[in-house]
């Protein structure tokens, strides 16, 4: 009984929450280390330009990303990961290149 309800507590536990910043040509997390389950990961454009934001576990396959967010608008990426470490980028044109990338830490 007790295992049951410490696993409905873990299961309603709060997501880990985020945000990126996005400018020309940044990104700027609120945190470089978040905990692992589900997490809350803001794209909060303060450019002129529309960025968006992708998500990949280093090694893995899946990306989790947002929609191309307007200047002054912001999009949120809903998702449950695994600990590891994550590349975080803007794909639109060459805003990689220019220095829209991030890492983000993911701990148990």
């Amino acid at each position: 009984m007790i295992a049951a309800l410490v696993g409905v507590a873990l299961s309603l536990a709060a997501p880990a929450r985020m945000q990126v910043a996005a400018t020309e040509f940044n990104f700027g997390l609120s945190r470089h280390t978040i905990k692992s389950g589900r997490a809350l990961i803001e794209l909060a454009n303060y450019g002129e330009d529309p960025h968006d934001l992708r998500l990949r576990r280093v090694g893995g396959k899946k990306i989790w990303g947002t929609r191309v967010v307007p200047s002054e608008e912001t999009a949120t990426i809903s998702a449950k990961l695994p600990p590891g470490r994550y590349k975080l980028w803007c794909s639109i044109a060459n805003h990689r290149a220019l220095g829209m990338e991030a890492t983000l830490v993911v701990k148990r």
